[in-house]
């Protein structure tokens, strides 16, 4: 089916020419005097629900991330301010975008500590749901995990191993190992299993699927698993994969990933909610809640 295939990746790509800023990187003025009062109370919202909802289920070092920036509930986040200690700490900035951007330009950024944000935040009747990434995705679940310098080192990487992929071909499977680490990834604590992946970070109905819904698999992540693994793009995903530490993203950061391109090449893929006889699953999931959607959807 259509709906359990990537139609297009969603972090900052197939943005095409619409929209071209005069920039030749895609990036424009924040412009944060502009925003309304009703803007700022978008945010607030959103803000204060997720910092309801993610103690004891946001990791540690979000948790930290989040406690060391200038972001608050009163106002949407100054990209100047947020980048003074975002690159006193681990060298990265934070630049505003229109939307979503072409690869070349994704990649570069990341290739250059440069983490490119929507300028822009969603309608007051778009609370749960937004299709491009808006500034309370960007800012509110990416930024504060780029404090931790595991992780803005194995973005970094990620920037220069996309550009590197998109040469060679094979970026759709980069993209996945993006989508199932840095947007929907979930870390192994000592005291359980917690979210670092903005997509679920930033979502008030995934936060609470990705970890207490029987119905999504939890699996040990596998880098070469991942790679041939779809993902969805219009609903919570069917399986989360689990790292046992963020320094483990270091490890991704340092492998030569043209022989692992090779090795996938051609190989089976997997649709998402597969589980396999390799795999090591953390949590078998009962499936009835993408099992319940599809039943729908036929009738």
């Amino acid at each position: 089916m259509q709906a359990q295939q990537e139609t297009k990746a969603r972090h900052g790509l197939a943005a095409g020419d619409t929209g071209r800023p005069a920039r030749a990187d895609w990036t424009i003025d924040q412009g944060w005097s502009q925003y309304t009062a009703a803007e700022h109370a978008v945010w607030k919202t959103l803000f204060e629900r997720q910092s309801r909802l993610l103690p004891g289920r946001a990791c540690d070092a979000f948790v930290q991330g989040m406690r060391d920036l200038p972001i608050g509930p009163e106002q949407i986040p100054d990209f100047e301010r947020l980048s003074e200690i975002l690159h006193a700490r681990t060298g990265w900035q934070v630049v505003a975008v229109p939307g979503l951007v072409p690869d070349e330009v994704f990649f570069e950024h990341l290739a250059n500590r440069r983490f490119p944000a929507g300028h822009f935040i969603r309608q007051a009747h778009e609370l749960d749901y937004l299709e491009e990434p808006d500034v309370f995705h960007d800012v509110f679940g990416h930024v504060p995990m780029l404090m931790n310098p595991a992780i803005a080192d194995y973005i970094q990487a990620y920037g220069v191993g996309g550009l590197r992929a998109q040469q060679l071909g094979v970026l759709d499977k980069l993209a996945r190992v993006y989508w199932y680490t840095v947007e929907f990834g979930l870390v192994q604590q000592a005291d359980g299993l917690r979210i670092y992946g903005a997509g679920i970070a930033s979502s008030y109905t995934e936060t609470v699927f990705a970890l207490d819904d029987p119905s999504p698999n939890r699996i040990a992540f596998d880098l070469e698993r991942v790679m041939r693994t779809r993902y969805r793009i219009d609903d919570f995903q069917e399986s989360y994969f689990v790292i046992d530490d963020l320094d483990q993203l270091l490890e991704l950061a340092r492998i030569d990933f043209a022989p692992l391109y090779a090795r996938t090449q051609g190989q089976a893929e997997h649709v998402p909610g597969t589980v396999l006889a390799s795999d090591r699953v953390l949590v078998r999931g009962t499936g009835t809640y993408h099992a319940a959607k599809n039943a729908k959807n036929l009738v």
